[in-house]
């Protein structure tokens, strides 16, 4: 008898242990869900503020020069709060600095899209053309950091997403050349790149079609020689 309620009582403890740890976890997986959930809000009401930030920004230099806004501007503009600004940016150049990374990433993908075999005459083509569209989708963007402020960042980052590709484009490249890829890359990339830029200081004088038709005629044929050794 004395066993029989002993292992009643046994039985009965173990049964609230295993209900006491089943709940734990129950709750445990609830806390977990739930800050992942708060995480998740965290990090949209990030994106939403960096992006109302950014576009703040470009209205602003839309407007006035660069160096003649401040943070303050920024803030007021934006309907966001000085603490929050300087929670995600120590300052503006931070701001400008991040959006001009947010660009350079873009512009990358969209060069990505290049399928024309490496180191032709063709490849150069497809990039200024995927180039022109990208500023033409960015319009706003390009003008007021490129041509009203004449800000070096955004020039420095064209130069050196183009180069990038066109180097990494000629390494992979199974064609046998001569001249060294960083050269070969520095010499047409003067093409592409001024061509670009000037078609964005000169407010689009040119249609896309009449840049690429320029191009056509300028760079020259059978580039498949000048290879790597």
């Amino acid at each position: 008898m004395y066993i029989i309620q002993h292992l009643s009582i046994n039985c009965c403890i173990n049964k609230q242990f295993l209900l006491h740890n089943f709940t734990n976890v129950c709750l445990m997986n609830i806390m977990i869900k739930g800050d992942e959930k708060m995480n998740k809000k965290t990090d949209l009401r990030i994106i939403k503020t960096k992006n109302n930030l950014y576009q703040t920004l470009i209205k602003l230099m839309s407007d006035r020069p660069f160096e003649e806004i401040k943070v303050s501007d920024i803030c007021e503009k934006a309907l966001v709060n000085r603490s929050t600004f300087y929670s995600h940016y120590s300052d503006k150049y931070e701001l400008l600095s991040s959006y001009i990374d947010t660009l350079k990433e873009s512009l990358e993908k969209e060069l990505e899209k290049n399928t024309s075999i490496k180191n032709t005459k063709e490849y150069y083509l497809e990039m200024i053309s995927l180039f022109l569209d990208h500023v033409e989708e960015k319009k706003e963007i390009y003008v007021a950091i490129g041509k009203t402020n004449k800000n070096g960042i955004m020039m420095d980052m064209i130069y050196d997403t183009f180069k990038k590709e066109i180097i990494e484009g000629i390494d992979k490249s199974e064609q046998k050349v001569k001249i060294p890829s960083n050269f070969v890359a520095t010499f047409y990339l003067g093409a592409v790149f001024s061509a670009g830029t000037e078609w964005l200081m000169s407010d689009f004088k040119y249609t896309k079609e009449e840049m690429l038709n320029y191009l056509n005629i300028l760079i020259p044929d059978g580039l498949e020689i000048v290879n790597k050794k």
